[in-house]
């Protein structure tokens, strides 16, 4: 190995390593911080970023125009945005969890024993969470006000193309923790664009205790692949709507139009239409006509093209893929029994939504659809943690253990048993 490179590899495995040092010890802090302690950082943090709109714009201006200068694609460019309407939710997002309970502390199932013992479960911070992420910078304060809250500490790992927004935004996540009276090490943004920050960080299992990567397929298959610390994740948005020959047309073209064209390029975005064959001579046309209108590329199987003569041929992979652009796959299905073997066959276990005014339907598809969020008769674009009512959230997670759906504050934590004793011992 080069000598300058081996040396450089040091110095950044070095530095990760002091970063979890300092979160671990912030995370001790936090532990045992109040909830009023909790609440005053982020809305102390809330605060600063309102008062720094004017930076945080010209610092995402800069990233902004290095990611155009490089030809980044518009979906990119969109999750790297930061307009005063998505500063002013980071804001507010952070006042939300704010006001949400704090699950730390909480005893649950507690009972009483014949041997005369109680038992019963606490809810704990996880410790110490390592954050990996690409283009959208909120990441850093939605974060941030969700392991605070939780009782985390926390080392972010933004990508290289976010770089000036994510450090504006520390800055005000740091001065709200010191405002506050905690460790602004509580919060920790990697400073450094090298790759080797990275692969130091998940294998670092002294110090972190859970990894959340929020990126690109390839970001999380290389994680998958290397991490040693364990994940809170999901690789694929591949989110279905089914539409049903028992659905109200009118509700149906409005769910199928906003699941599809309200923002591309988000995990929870409708990427495969399925439409049961009794009613789509009298969708599909409609649909496609506002499709159509918005330049949304479709593409369907011969069913969907006799329909829709301008739609493209599916292929196979089409249906495996997820878009986050304006293209649609669309295929055309017996019924029910038909789309839920689609969803088994090329779904992501994400965000999959039924559109029926059949009862029995649409309780066969919540109960056998093995997705993190199942919806009858709405959009996939509210499977967020803020529409949740989590507040912000961390992530997604398509995983069955641990945390599963939108991750807020319950997903941040963890639960031990505790023992409350009268003087009793075992015989």
């Amino acid at each position: 190995m080069d000598q300058a490179l081996e040396a450089r590899q040091v110095d950044v495995a070095g530095y990760v390593r002091e970063l979890g040092v300092a979160a671990r010890a912030a995370a001790r802090i936090l532990a045992r911080a109040d909830t009023d302690t909790k609440n005053a950082a982020l809305r102390a943090m809330a605060a600063e970023i309102r008062s720094h709109v004017a930076q945080l714009l010209e610092a995402n201006r800069a990233d902004v125009e290095h990611a155009q200068a490089q030809g980044r694609d518009a979906a990119f460019v969109d999750r790297l945005t930061l307009n005063e309407r998505s500063i002013e939710q980071m804001a507010a997002g952070l006042e939300q969890v704010a006001g949400l309970p704090d699950p730390i502390g909480a005893i649950s199932e507690r009972r009483r024993r014949p041997t005369g013992i109680e038992v019963g479960r606490m809810r704990v911070p996880l410790g110490v969470i390592g954050i990996i992420y690409e283009s959208r910078p909120n990441v850093t304060a939605d974060a941030a006000g969700l392991c605070i809250k939780a009782g985390n500490a926390c080392i972010l790992r933004g990508g290289s193309e976010a770089l000036h927004s994510n450090q504006a935004i520390a800055a005000c996540v740091r001065a709200g923790l010191k405002a506050a009276g905690l460790p602004e090490t509580a919060v920790q943004v990697v400073e450094t664009a090298d790759r080797a920050a990275v692969g130091a960080l998940i294998t670092m299992t002294e110090y972190v205790d859970i990894i959340v990567p929020r990126g690109g397929k390839s970001l999380i298959e290389r994680l998958m692949r290397e991490s040693r610390i364990p994940m809170i994740k999901h690789l694929d948005g591949v989110c279905h709507v089914y539409v049903d020959d028992r659905a109200d047309l009118e509700m149906a073209v409005r769910i199928a139009d906003n699941a599809k064209t309200q923002r591309y390029g988000t995990c929870n975005t409708m990427e495969t239409l399925l439409v049961a064959a009794a009613i789509a001579p009298a969708f599909l046309p409609r649909i496609a006509e506002i499709f159509r209108s918005k330049s949304v590329e479709m593409r369907g199987d011969e069913a969907t093209q006799r329909l829709v003569p301008d739609a493209k041929h599916a292929t196979e992979a089409d249906y495996a893929t997820e878009w986050l652009a304006p293209v649609v796959s669309i295929r055309v299905v017996e019924g029910l029994d038909a789309a839920m073997d689609h969803i088994e066959r090329y779904g992501s276990k994400h965000t999959d939504a039924i559109v029926t005014n059949d009862e029995a339907r649409a309780q066969r598809f919540l109960r056998e659809v093995d997705s993190a969020s199942v919806m009858v008769n709405t959009s996939t674009r509210f499977a967020d943690g803020f529409e949740y009512g989590l507040g912000a959230e961390i992530g997604i997670s398509n995983d069955k253990l641990h945390a599963r759906g939108p991750v807020g504050l319950e997903g941040l934590t963890s639960q031990k048993y505790i023992v409350l004793g009268h003087g009793e011992v075992r015989g």
